[in-house]
């Protein structure tokens, strides 16, 4: 049997901005490498069932950052990695569960998971992803080469927000109660993008690029 491998470990040598970069890029790239099942299915009222879905997810995602953050000072840092990626862990079926309710599982790819994972945090990174239809938008699907630099831009985004934040994990609690927050509206704003996706008309997502 194949030994487990540790989703946090890049897969390969880092050069220039991976060198700072790569451990997220590695991990975006794990959360990416394939599309959980629905856990729900096509519901009569799917927007509420969106909503409803949104907010259990949200309310998960602020617990495990919120504990993931009390550890204090140096030893706090160790949690960042990890956090990011239950977070996005948690976002991802999220998504897959919002498209469930909409019954449009079937449509769900990488590029649109990528989308809807990092769309309001990494905007001019992946303006170029959504494109106009006849009357909703749709999601140009990203090769390997192309999905792997819009990563690579999504990761700098990322680490530079990492980065920004960095001085609450010195809080103790205080701190912690500020992350879990962060999870908490993040997780909402991928939601809110997934819904937007399925449901809005063109100029309702393009007017905001």
């Amino acid at each position: 049997m194949e030994p487990m491998k540790n989703p946090l470990v890049p897969r390969r040598a880092a050069t220039g901005d991976d060198d700072r970069h790569g451990p997220i890029i590695e991990a975006l790239e794990r959360v990416l490498a394939d599309i959980p099942a629905a856990g729900t299915a096509r519901a009569e009222l799917p927007d509420d069932a969106a909503k409803a879905i949104a907010r259990r997810a949200a309310k998960r995602a602020a617990m495990l950052s919120g504990s993931l953050a009390l550890p204090p000072g140096p030893l706090g840092f160790l949690t960042v990695l990890p956090d990011l990626y239950l977070i996005w862990q948690t976002q991802r079926q999220m998504v897959a569960d919002i498209f469930g309710v909409y019954g449009r599982s079937a449509e769900l790819t990488r590029t649109h998971m990528l989308y809807c994972l990092f769309r309001h945090a990494a905007s001019q990174v992946l303006r170029d992803v959504a494109v106009r239809g006849s009357q909703r938008v749709v999601i140009r699907q990203l090769s390997g080469g192309a999905l792997r630099n819009a990563l690579g831009g999504v990761g700098r985004s990322v680490s530079q927000r990492v980065a920004g934040n960095a001085a609450g994990r010195w809080i103790p609690l205080a701190g912690a109660a500020a992350v879990g927050a962060y999870a908490y509206w993040d997780t909402l704003q991928v939601a809110n993008t997934a819904q937007r996706l399925l449901t809005a008309p063109v100029n309702e997502i393009t007017d905001t690029e």
